[in-house]
């Protein structure tokens, strides 16, 4: 039987930049330029991407696939056709939010009057190698690339994103040997006497990485905890895999993979943090549960839980953060009693 080679002209090829490209971006690009393609990435999110999303959906769309269908209509005329891969759920332990598994059906269907392209790919379980590998060397071969050219496309944009997560994680090690250092340095100022000695404070972030590193949407938390001093740390950013296993200290039975690893990063930093602040966009369905229970859950350090919409405005969150990071600077001081 032949091999289908429907998008063998497709010479361009636009990500959007938002959901997973924040979690899997690397390996995307790198992939399609291996295979000899250019590589077109939407513009960082702004308030017309966010509207022309926002204008696009169905009103019971969470925020973050507001803003993606805004970032994908934001590359029409601009690519020969758009990637959306599929991510469904395969393994109960690990799988993804319906959004991941609706997105390129979703984008065909909005998208169908423009006749906008999309190339896609199913991911059946983005935790083995091989099934990502089985996936995008047969959407290699749909491009019309050989199958030699698309395994080496593949095993390089695999090892380029394991480069890139292994970047992250050790600067994120960094950050927290350097807070425990710049701790230690404050209890020997204070046990010599040196006066007020202000103690250094580390804050968790806890959001899914489309969030997080996205400052359209949670740039107006981050700024805020930087312009009081805190020190930031990433939960999307330390090691997956040992994430992923520590999390079931915490649930045998969750069954979305971010959300676990986001969950085994607070298990593995808790102990070196000095409060949580959770970041969801609304109405995200698995945050609605899980944040619930790190709530519930997780003890001894405060949490900040933050619900992001497309109608809030900035002013609100600032204050909330500060009152958080102040709180967090009087409990410092013994200004509260711990049962």
């Amino acid at each position: 039987m032949p091999q289908v080679t429907d998008w063998a002209d497709v010479r361009v090829v636009g990500i959007p930049r938002a959901l997973l490209f924040y979690r899997f971006g690397v390996l995307w690009t790198t992939f399609f330029e291996g295979l000899g393609r250019t590589v077109v990435v939407s513009d960082p999110t702004d308030k017309a991407i966010a509207d022309e999303g926002e204008r696009l959906s169905v009103d019971e769309c969470c925020l973050a696939s507001k803003v993606f269908v805004g970032h994908v209509a934001s590359l029409a005329g601009r690519c020969d056709a758009v990637f959306v891969p599929c991510y469904p759920t395969s393994d109960h332990r690990s799988g993804f939010c319906t959004k991941f598994q609706s997105a390129t059906d979703l984008v065909r269907s909005t998208f169908r009057d423009q006749h906008l392209r999309v190339i896609s790919c199913e991911v059946r379980n983005a935790r083995k190698m091989k099934d990502v590998r089985r996936a995008f060397e047969e959407l290699g071969c749909r491009m019309g690339v050989a199958p030699r050219d698309a395994r080496a496309a593949f095993k390089a944009a695999w090892e380029a994103q394991e480069a890139h997560d292994k970047t992250a994680a050790d600067g994120q090690l960094r950050i927290m040997r350097t807070l425990d250092d710049r701790r230690r340095a404050a209890e020997r100022a204070a046990a010599a006497g040196n006066g007020d000695v202000r103690q250094p404070l580390g804050i968790l972030v806890v959001a899914h990485p489309y969030i997080t590193h996205d400052p359209y949407l949670s740039g107006a938390v981050t700024d805020a905890l930087a312009d009081m001093g805190a020190t930031v740390v990433y939960a999307d950013a330390v090691d997956h895999e040992k994430a992923y296993k520590k999390s079931f200290e915490f649930s045998d039975t969750m069954p979305w993979l971010i959300n676990r690893e986001l969950i085994g990063a607070i298990l593995m930093l808790e102990d070196h943090i000095d409060g949580i602040v959770l970041i969801s966009a609304f109405p995200c369905g698995p945050d609605s549960m899980t944040d619930d229970a790190i709530m519930r859950c997780i003890q001894g350090k405060p949490i900040l839980n933050l619900m992001i919409d497309a109608q809030s405005g900035t002013a609100g969150v600032e204050t909330r953060v500060e009152s958080f990071v102040d709180i967090l600077r009087f409990q410092q001081k013994g200004g509260y009693v711990r049962g």
